[in-house]
């Protein structure tokens, strides 16, 4: 089967993907995902096991829809008025590009901002993501999302940078 897509067309992918989270499209943002998808975010620096490791995140697709469900909610009192998000991120790096089994791989760096009220976060973090083209379109396999400071004690951190 072939396919037309490049390695612009992966790096616009997690630009569409950043834009989603700023404007609040949880619902696009989730549509993204492949349904066996994980979202990680590791506790320790070049931490490699989710599993038998603890990590400030390791959300399946039933955490991540119960997550945009409560940030899309009426009554999440703690989001009112809701928290906001801004990414600035560099040009993602295409490491992986297997156009063939439809496997692709990028790492971006960048900061994240999240505020609500009088309160602001400025995280600087590398992503990691894994995409598949399925049928056509790219999907979100798994991301990986490192803290530089990842050690630090945090408050809440309410959006998904």
């Amino acid at each position: 089967m072939e396919h037309n897509i490049t390695p612009n067309d992966i790096i616009d992918f997690i630009y569409a993907e950043a834009r989603m989270l700023d404007e609040g499209s949880y619902n696009d943002w989730l549509d993204l995902w492949l349904p066996d998808g994980h979202y990680w975010m590791p506790l320790d620096y070049k931490q490699t096991d989710p599993i038998n490791e603890t990590s400030l995140l390791w959300e399946d697709s039933f955490m991540l829809r119960l997550r945009v469900e409560r940030l899309n909610g009426a009554r999440t009192f703690s989001q009112k008025p809701k928290s906001r998000c801004h990414h600035v991120i560099q040009r993602p790096f295409v490491d992986i590009f297997d156009l063939e089994n439809g496997e692709f791989q990028t790492n971006t760096s960048m900061h994240y901002v999240e505020t609500r009220l009088d309160d602001q976060i400025l995280l600087a973090l590398t992503a990691t993501h894994d995409l598949k083209l399925v049928d056509g379109k790219l999907r979100i396999a798994n991301k990986k999302v490192e803290l530089l400071n990842s050690d630090a004690a945090f408050g809440n951190i309410q959006l998904l940078p």
